[in-house]
């Protein structure tokens, strides 16, 4: 398990941004939180920091940014895979 660094940019976020590439398994860290890769994760994209239940908003920068398109365990990658954008229209499809 190798360390990797994440950015949180608000303290409400549910999703940090990893600094760097992380494999399946390494620990992605940002101050006190410490939460384990559960897959694969490229520079810049975004991980889960806690269990989040479908058609919930994702908060990043302390916006919303977009809600879970099924059930997201904490370490996930959060792409456009699990993830359905929310800005630009009223309401989830």
């Amino acid at each position: 398990m190798t360390e990797k660094r994440m950015l949180i940019l608000a303290s409400g976020d549910n999703v940090g941004v990893l600094l760097e590439d992380a494999q399946q398994g390494d620990i992605a860290v940002s101050g006190d939180i410490r939460v384990p890769c559960l897959e694969d994760i490229k520079f810049c994209h975004k991980i889960a920091l806690n269990d989040l239940p479908k058609h919930t908003y994702f908060i990043k920068y302390g916006e919303i940014i977009g809600y879970a398109l099924r059930d997201i365990k904490k370490g996930e990658w959060v792409h456009t895979h699990n993830l359905d954008d929310v800005r630009g229209r009223e309401g989830m499809l």
